[in-house]
């Protein structure tokens, strides 16, 4: 779909990105705030930001109870959401372009005029007890947070996050929500129909009742190598793992581009040299490959499923591939079909108002960089072997990386596993 990008900031300290796709028919919003577990007062209370986000659209000043506010909110078939992360607050809405200013003042006294309850907080208590519970029947959400403690990262298991819900109580829920929602934290993205509306949209957010305030600081852990690590579950009757190598700096856009050919080549289809490798043996039904980038570090990250039996096969295919690329073994031929496969996946990412939203808004609220959709073809037939050769093999040589596993079986097996990806780094020593 056709779009152009506005970004905006706001004298009250806000900002975000207008993005205007002419005849849409729905409006998409995101309201982002630095607001995450991260910055809770203490770790005593580490489940405050989470809470609070369960109680994001509950009473406030135009509506006495969540029911009444979600009746509302939904009658003509809108959408809302809220999601918390490590460092982040989000709240999301779509809705019918017909009734965008009515779900607009809806999301406005959400987020800047909620009327926070002990009855309300007591019922959410229970209701993030029963989500963290479940989270722990979940191996893979078990595991990566694993991962980031063995790697540095200052954050708690979903077990030890539980511990602490019965600490929270309505003070702590006020002051993060005073000290984290304030206009200079704010950034948003709101996508749909806006000729005409921009500046009818800049004026009603110049009056969002928000604090002035600080636009927080992302975390900043020093990055360490950590595990092997074995979470033991006696119903686990195969191995889902996890393996993370860390950079201690923020990819370029060139970089991150290059990895994401790279990890399509490793694992990205039933002919990828990991994955479809495993597939053909019948070793493996799923394994993965990605890369994040942060504003602090960066990861390279793998992790999937195997049954204990074929576990040691399917790494001998991951180390001898990871150590075909550090040698640089990556055919034209491959480069090529992996870089017409991410030209087809980019210009299928645009087909909703959602999408185009979520192309800009996962790399503006980390650091405000406003990404360039048409420049991303370009940019794809630009990536080299060189560039992407030369990416991966910083992550191995760095030597920073984690390694954990959800499983059955006895800590050895894990080791033995976790000795092989050892000899990635060893070689490169020696």
């Amino acid at each position: 779909m056709k779009h152009t990008v506005h970004e905006v900031k706001l004298k009250n300290g806000a900002r975000g990105l207008l993005i205007d796709v002419p005849g849409a028919t729905v409006m998409s919003f995101q309201f982002h705030f630095r607001a995450g577990n991260r910055y809770v007062q203490s770790k005593d209370v580490y489940e405050t930001a989470h809470l609070m986000e369960h109680m994001a659209f509950g009473a406030n000043a135009l509506y006495k109870t969540e029911h009444a506010y979600e009746a509302d909110f939904t009658k003509n078939g809108a959408y809302h959401n809220a999601w918390t992360s490590d460092s982040a607050m989000c709240y999301v809405a779509d809705c019918a372009d017909f009734e965008w200013e009515r779900i607009f003042e809806l999301q406005r006294v959400a987020i800047c005029q909620p009327k926070f309850n002990n009855t309300e907080l007591e019922a959410e208590k229970g209701n993030v007890k029963s989500e963290l519970t479940g989270y722990l029947n979940n191996h893979n959400r078990v595991l990566w947070p694993k991962i980031q403690q063995l790697l540095g990262e200052d954050i708690y298991s979903y077990w030890q996050r539980l511990q602490t819900i019965s600490n929270v109580t309505l003070k702590d829920i006020k002051e993060h929500h005073a000290r984290t929602h304030t206009s200079d934290n704010l950034r948003f993205v709101i996508a749909g129909r806006l000729d005409g509306r921009r500046t009818r949209i800049q004026e009603l957010l110049e009056q969002w009742e928000l604090e002035r305030g600080d636009r927080f600081d992302l975390p900043h852990d020093e990055m360490k190598s950590g595990g092997p690590a074995l979470i033991r579950r006696k119903e686990a009757s195969n191995l889902t793992f996890g393996w993370s190598l860390v950079l201690p700096r923020e990819l370029t856009d060139e970089e991150d581009d290059a990895m994401g050919v790279l990890n399509h080549l490793l694992t990205g289809t039933m002919h990828s040299r990991i994955y479809g490798a495993a597939r053909k043996k019948g070793l493996a039904y799923g394994v993965f490959s990605d890369t994040s980038v942060g504003l602090h570090d960066s990861s390279w990250d793998f992790g999937g499923q195997v049954n204990l039996e074929t576990s040691e096969k399917l790494f001998d295919i991951i180390v001898r591939e990871m150590n075909a690329v550090k040698e640089g073994k990556v055919t034209e031929e491959e480069l090529e079909s992996a870089k017409s496969y991410a030209l087809g996946r980019h210009q299928m990412g645009a087909q909703t108002v959602a999408q185009i939203s979520n192309f800009y808004a996962g790399r503006y609220f980390i650091d405000d960089v406003v990404r360039d959709y048409d420049k991303a073809p370009e940019a794809i037939k630009g990536i080299t072997t060189e560039r992407m050769i030369a990416t991966a093999r910083e992550f191995i040589a760095h030597d920073a990386w984690a390694f954990a596993g959800v499983s059955c079986g006895e800590k050895e097996e894990l080791v033995a596993l976790s000795d092989k990806l050892s000899t990635i780094f060893e070689l490169k020593r020696g």
